[in-house]
């Protein structure tokens, strides 16, 4: 049985991938943020789920190699957790953008690189980063620069994994939706056109998808998969 780890498992793109991993015969490791109010209603026997704070380096590298002891390889991780903020240039300050830099830089790096030594290690895996359109190409960062800035950095982390995995079946892709279909979203922008925007469903079986038939990095055009409405 493949295992995989999917953090921000109470999230609604948490939860929407790992129902799909689910469906897919994986055993999962889900990460909660400690003292999340948000509890998560799925429940398996191929379903664990534990507190780790990606905050803290320490904390990922000790979920992370707990989840090798017990299942002895890792094939796929899903990286879902990060945070949002909007700002212009004059209204974010350096502890602006460093506290976007924590929730969606550090939070990936913290343990995308024992995932990634494992893989390396094992001679196989699939990582999957969440970008945004704003990461990706900063001229749609207006508005959003501490998010924007921070966003770029799991591109650039991507480049450099695949770069240093060159040649082996250990791959990293960062996926970047169009506005996500959540109920938050939807309360925050009531007039927006809902069919533009992706369900996090969608994203689950396109990430389910690549994982289980994506070629090597060298074999595939690019490592970035923009997400948009299924029609």
């Amino acid at each position: 049985m493949k295992t995989a780890i999917i953090t921000g498992a109470t999230g609604n793109l948490g939860q929407a991938i790992i129902r799909e991993m689910l469906e897919q015969g994986y055993r999962v490791y889900g990460t909660l943020v400690p003292n999340d109010p948000v509890k998560l209603t799925i429940t398996s026997p191929q379903l664990q789920t534990r507190e780790v704070n990606l905050l803290e380096e320490a904390s990922a590298e000790t979920f992370v190699q707990s989840v090798i002891n017990e299942s002895s390889q890792i094939d796929a991780a899903v990286l879902t957790v990060g945070g949002f903020a909007m700002g212009d240039i004059g209204s974010t300050s350096s502890a602006d953008i460093l506290k976007q830099y924590k929730l969606n830089f550090e939070t990936a790096y913290h343990i995308a690189r024992p995932l990634f030594l494992q893989m390396k290690k094992q001679g196989s895996g699939r990582i999957f980063m969440v970008g945004s359109r704003p990461g990706d190409l900063m001229q749609n960062s207006k508005g959003m620069v501490a998010f924007g800035l921070s966003k770029s950095l799991v591109f650039r982390l991507a480049e450099l994994m695949n770069d240093e995995a060159a040649g082996t079946d250990v791959v990293t892709s960062v996926i970047v939706p169009s506005t996500i279909d959540t109920p938050q979203n939807r309360k925050s922008m009531p007039d927006a056109d809902f069919t533009k925007w992706v369900s996090p469903e969608h994203i689950g079986k396109v990430v389910s998808f690549i994982a289980a038939k994506m070629p090597l990095p060298y074999a595939s055009p690019s490592f970035v998969y923009t997400i948009m409405p299924s029609i």
